[in-house]
């Protein structure tokens, strides 16, 4: 079974995957604010499904890595 999302057919693992602000706010356990402002300003991929914005997991997993190698990076 697939889905179709912003033109993009995905599977239903996939589309699983797709958070809302306030789900991806919490799973990064930051404010909703806070996490708007990083889509704006471009440090967190997001795309907008309608007028809301959307966040896929896998890439919110992949931009806490960064920032996890980052932080060790700067520790040495």
């Amino acid at each position: 079974m697939c889905a179709k999302l912003a033109g993009v057919v995905l599977s239903v693992s996939e589309a699983g995957e797709v958070m809302n602000v306030r789900q991806a706010a919490q799973y990064l356990s930051i404010s909703p604010d806070t996490l708007y402002r990083y889509i704006t300003e471009g440090e967190i991929p997001a795309f907008k499904l309608g007028n809301r914005w959307k966040l896929r997991k896998t890439i919110l997993d992949r931009w806490m890595e960064r920032k996890i190698n980052q932080a060790h990076v700067r520790r040495r």
